[in-house]
């Protein structure tokens, strides 16, 4: 039997056909529809793909076990409803009622940081914890949790949304895109890391990061950690602090939840343990009650591009 997993973005849709051990047999991508109308749902895009791989990787549909697929946004996962896509513009779609007139299969979504952490759990770096808590450093900062094995949603599946904890009330606290101030969100992000890299870059006309982004075209999430790792000290400083921010909102949950495992994902996942270690150190040393409780792994996630298909099948599972 296979599953089917659909990662729905912002600029493109992604399917594959995965075996019931996180193998993917075929995987294609289609451009996500600039703006989805009532004459043309989203569903139609989902379909597209999901008949592509179906056909890419030679299998019959009848062999499919179901349908998952992991879509940013607030989802109402037990009625298969997207409530609220603000990247995409969506509102109020019922895409598995919209998809079963098509497939004769269980069909299932779920936001997609949750599926990102569910793939991790049952394919990934969290497999063989019960208590996992995942997060995805990227444009945003998304999180998801595995509590007793099971994944976590908040009433009516719509919590989980670590990234919108306040870790800053000062009056000059960060805006955040959700309309709030100094969510973790806009200091742990990786676009918050750049908007720090460039304020750092301003008050460092000397610093390595100057030559760093002329060489690589532009300044990334990868700039300050390339000058740090040369021993430029106003790199070193935006690491430093930049690691801080993470680590505050990582011992905030771990606080609230005592997982087993913390795993961190995204692009600024590529640093590997250069950003594991020092949150590890941090995040053991300063939780509650830190000499006597339990430590907590801190991992990179390691699933990568894949995370988004291969937790969207896992949903199907």
């Amino acid at each position: 039997m296979y599953l089917i997993g659909i990662d729905v973005g912002g600029m493109s849709i992604k399917g594959g056909v995965v075996t019931t051990e996180g193998e993917i047999l075929f995987k294609t991508s289609i451009p996500t529809t600039e703006k989805y109308t009532s004459d043309y749902s989203i569903s139609e895009d989902i379909k597209k793909v999901v008949d592509a791989v179906v056909k890419g990787a030679n299998i019959d549909i009848k062999d499919v076990k179901g349908i998952g697929i992991g879509q940013p946004g607030s989802i109402d996962s037990k009625n298969g409803i997207i409530r609220y896509s603000n990247n995409i513009a969506l509102e109020n779609v019922p895409v598995v009622k919209e998809l079963q007139q098509y497939y004769d299969l269980p069909i299932f979504i779920n936001n997609d940081a949750n599926c990102a952490a569910l793939g991790e759990h049952v394919f990934g770096a969290g497999k063989g914890y019960n208590d996992v808590v995942f997060i995805t450093l990227g444009t945003g900062v998304g999180s998801g949790f595995i509590i007793d094995g099971k994944l976590f949603e908040g009433r009516d599946c719509a919590g989980a949304e670590g990234g919108h904890m306040v870790i800053d009330i000062s009056p000059n606290a960060k805006p955040c895109n959700c309309g709030r101030k100094g969510c973790w969100e806009a200091y742990a992000s990786a676009t918050a890391l750049i908007r720090q890299t460039k304020e750092a870059m301003d008050a460092n006309p000397d610093s390595m990061m100057h030559r760093i982004a002329k060489e690589e075209g532009q300044v990334s999430g990868k700039t300050a950690f390339l000058a740090a790792k040369q021993g430029d000290k106003a790199g070193r400083q935006v690491v430093d602090n930049y690691i801080d921010y993470i680590t505050c909102g990582l011992v905030n949950m771990v606080n609230v939840f005592c997982p087993e495992a913390i795993l961190i994902g995204g692009g600024i996942s590529n640093e590997k343990e250069y950003l594991t270690a020092p949150i590890q150190k941090a995040v053991n040393e300063g939780r509650f009650g830190a000499a006597f409780n339990p430590t907590v792994e801190v991992k990179t996630a390691s699933l990568k591009n894949d995370a988004g298909i291969l937790g969207a099948a896992a949903l199907a599972l």
